[in-house]
């Protein structure tokens, strides 16, 4: 362990470069990370005082390539970590209680003794420390007191899965410094969902953990989602002479949990009639047969949602065999065709409560007028708000890049890298 103020001195010498390279995968990205983290040291040093046992936890955000709104029913996904992450410098105290200070955010203070549901922290960040504590302990788990500031370049609200980085970051720290390092990621993933579902009170699926916690590219098939399928997908976009864009439309998310929810809901309703409670439990083709009572029972955007699923459930396993069989442009073919699904059948491109701010459709709108025939776009994550994925051809980056910002505002386009990690100490 590291004394705070030699682990600065270390880190503004270069000396940390080669771990911090591991993570961030460029020399340059390497760099520009260690002025980042000698910050958040200093933002220790600050509020918590020098210390003798100081470590340095991240975890990714995400992206999601293939499956948009599958993984809640049970279905498969296609997903990556990415270079934007969450950053913590923690140690331990004898306190029993977890202090976390987030930039630009409140502390949160957890007293482990009452790891019980606290309906007054719902959908607040102390209820996801709260969660996370909870679950590792339920699991079995060691937990104790630590302190820890956290920043954050995952955008908020981006659908590159702030929130998952967060508890993800959270269940490192525990892991690490409580666990040496032996909660395998899976296992760290389902302790977040956990986390925001119970705690925190939304009823997400389990994508955003899972691809934050075990990094790089993976597909990954929820059938039993006590037992996911995980599978690494070893592809390079360099290779292919296409960047991955995402494309941060300015829409909030305030206020959009119950759309979010209705989606899930309405899938379910769809399960349900069949008597399950999700739709990868149904026969498709018994489906199709029953629209007619389906639709009358449930309404017709429950049914076309249902649609949507078994078209980009299916769709995974065409993209995942398109990428490792080299075929770039049967990929992009498939991401557009996710896309189109997920504006006419699972309708999250824009709210119907708003329905004169569209940000994510005119984003796709202008993709479209550059793209077409050349690349790929769709809605990216939970969608109504937030951003869009573009996979852009190198020779048009700069033109694409200059159009949606023109709109969206300079620093919109992000030209992100995939990382090889998930939650990990540096």
């Amino acid at each position: 362990m590291s004394n705070l103020y030699k682990t600065i001195e270390e880190i503004q010498n270069g000396e940390l470069n080669a771990r911090l390279k591991k993570v961030y995968i460029t020399n340059e990205e390497a760099e520009k990370q260690a002025e980042r983290y000698v910050s958040l040291a200093k933002d220790f040093e600050e509020i918590f005082g020098n210390r003798d046992d100081i470590r340095f936890f991240s975890a990714p955000g995400r992206t999601e390539v293939g499956g948009n709104h599958t993984d809640h029913n049970h279905g498969r996904v296609l997903a990556a970590g990415i270079n934007l992450d969450a950053v913590a410098i923690a140690s331990k105290n004898d306190e029993n209680i977890v202090r976390v200070k987030s930039r630009g955010y409140n502390m949160d203070v957890v007293d482990l003794s009452d790891l019980s549901v606290n309906e007054a922290d719902t959908d607040h960040s102390n209820a996801l420390v709260r969660g996370m504590c909870d679950g590792f302990q339920k699991r079995g788990y060691k937990i104790g007191g630590f302190d820890a500031c956290t920043v954050s370049n995952v955008l908020s609200g981006s659908g590159l899965s702030s929130s998952a980085a967060f508890e993800v970051l959270v269940g490192t720290c525990l892991n690490y410094l409580y666990n040496d390092g032996k909660v395998d990621a899976v296992t760290v993933a389902q302790i977040a969902q956990y986390a925001e579902n119970v705690h925190f009170g939304k009823p997400c699926g389990l994508m955003d953990q899972m691809a934050s916690s075990v990094g790089g590219f993976i597909t990954i098939d929820f059938k039993d989602p006590e037992n996911p399928v995980i599978d690494k997908v070893d592809f390079d976009f360099a290779s292919c002479g296409h960047a991955l864009c995402i494309v941060d439309t300015k829409g909030s998310h305030s206020d959009l949990t119950d759309e979010y929810a209705a989606i899930r809901t309405e899938m379910e309703s769809v399960a349900s009639y069949f008597g399950k409670k999700v739709l990868r439990e149904i026969d498709e083709a018994e489906f199709y047969k029953n629209i007619p009572e389906i639709r009358e029972k449930f309404g017709d955007r429950a049914v076309l949602r249902a649609i949507h699923f078994f078209c980009d459930n299916d769709r995974v396993v065409s993209e995942v065999e398109a990428l490792r069989g080299g075929d770039f442009d049967e990929f992009k073919k498939l991401v557009c065709e996710s896309g189109a699904s997920s504006y006419m059948y699972n309708q999250n491109v824009y709210s119907v409560k708003k329905p004169l701010e569209q940000p994510v459709a005119l984003g796709l709108a202008i993709s479209e007028q550059i793209l077409k025939g050349k690349g790929a776009y769709r809605v990216h994550g939970g969608g109504f708000a937030g951003t869009i994925q573009a996979f852009v051809p190198n020779e048009l980056l700069s033109t694409y890049k200059n159009a949606v910002e023109a709109v969206f505002g300079e620093g919109s386009c992000y030209v992100l890298l995939i990382r090889p990690l998930g939650g990990t100490e540096v």
